[in-house]
């Protein structure tokens, strides 16, 4: 789906979402009651209830088969974050090790790496124009520098194996966060969930043809549910972008420590 879908309030999406559903139970249930006045009712008097059970767990398949992708890239965007957040963080615990300059030059860096992801990156998170081809070239220098560094005791020597060791584990982190950027359920697997949904109406439609008003409630109380699956998966298809998006909320927290002397 487009930016523009994705980043309605859940208001609006809400509004749309389950407009759409009653819209779309609406038309195949003014078919199907048009079609049992005619001869047709005949045929439709031979659909078998038991029918609904079946296309009803073909329903249910789609939509965890869907939904599934929706929550695992969530729960990784979010750790994502929150490791570089902790690497990071872990950076600025180990530098105390080394000369005064040394720490302000790489905790310098640190900083201006989580402006520019806060400030930058994070639109293009959202946007999902972030690619794993752009160098972060703050977290690049640090990491250098620190290789850079001349420990002279065993500590030092520890320090900064386990300081590089941090600043690669939160490249790798930003690296996860942008792939997962760039992921949503694709157009294909939208249309096969909806064609599903549609067989459901229209199987709930021929069962309940002789009788009005059953069919209008049954076909109604779906069309609830079904609104609120699509809704609930559509929140939450792009992590970074929306009323309910992945905030660097962890990478802020590690910024007030950047400033800290030793």
């Amino acid at each position: 789906m487009s930016d523009w879908f994705h980043a309605l309030p859940v208001a609006w999406m809400f509004a749309l979402i389950f407009g759409l559903c009653y819209l779309g139970a609406a038309l195949p249930y003014l078919v199907i009651m048009l079609l049992a006045k005619t001869e047709w009712i005949d045929s439709f008097r031979h659909v078998s209830p038991g029918f609904l059970s079946p296309i009803g767990v073909l329903f249910g398949l789609f939509v965890a088969f869907t939904a599934v992708q929706v929550w695992n890239d969530n729960d990784h965007a979010s750790a994502a974050v929150d490791r570089e957040a902790t690497a990071l963080k872990s950076v600025l615990g180990l530098d105390a090790s080394f000369s005064r300059e040394s720490q302000a030059r790489l905790r310098s860096l640190i900083a201006d790496h989580i402006q520019e992801a806060i400030s930058q990156e994070w639109p293009m998170l959202a946007h999902r124009n972030a690619t794993i081809s752009m160098t972060p070239r703050h977290l690049a220098e640090a990491l250098q520098l620190t290789l850079d560094l001349a420990p002279t005791t065993p500590g030092q020597q520890i320090a900064q194996r386990e300081m590089a060791q941090a600043i690669e584990v939160a490249l790798d982190a930003r690296r996860q966060r942008i792939l997962i950027s760039r992921s949503e359920i694709s157009l294909l697997k939208w249309t096969c969930l909806l064609i599903e949904a549609a067989c459901v109406l229209i199987a709930i439609g021929l069962v309940h043809s002789q009788n009005r008003r059953t069919a209008a409630i049954t076909m109604g109380v779906f069309a609830t549910g079904l609104a609120a699956c699509l809704l609930l998966i559509a929140c939450y298809d792009r992590p970074f972008i929306g009323e309910l998006t992945i905030p660097p909320n962890s990478l802020q927290q590690v910024l007030p420590d950047t400033s800290q002397a030793h």
